[in-house]
């Protein structure tokens, strides 16, 4: 799926422009060491964390995209190191629940 096409779709924010137009597959956790061992490589995270900590992972994870959710913002600096990774940082008021259902009904 096109990030911009999921961005239309699900009323996200964004919060830090990334370089990947694509991704396939979708995770969802708070846990940093299940994010990277069991992530989907290209694919989304949907997380609550919301410090530095969120860029480190997906870089380690090679997850390009990862969605704030409940409203989340995030702390001082993630969006700058998003933005100087090239990871596509997008916010949702929707629970990670809700957004997993409406992406799964995609087909993501």
């Amino acid at each position: 799926m096109l990030v911009s096409g999921m961005m239309e779709l699900f009323d996200l924010r964004v919060l830090a422009q990334g370089t990947a137009e694509e991704v396939e597959g979708c995770y969802i956790g708070d846990l940093l060491s299940r994010v990277i061992s069991r992530s989907t490589a290209g694919g989304v995270w949907i997380t609550i964390m919301n410090n530095l900590n969120v860029p480190a992972v997906a870089l380690l994870a090679e997850v390009p995209c990862v969605i704030l959710v409940e409203g989340v913002t995030p702390m001082e600096g993630v969006v700058e190191k998003c933005i100087e990774e090239g990871i596509w940082l997008l916010q949702s008021q929707e629970s990670a629940y809700e957004l997993a259902c409406q992406l799964s009904a995609t087909g993501l």
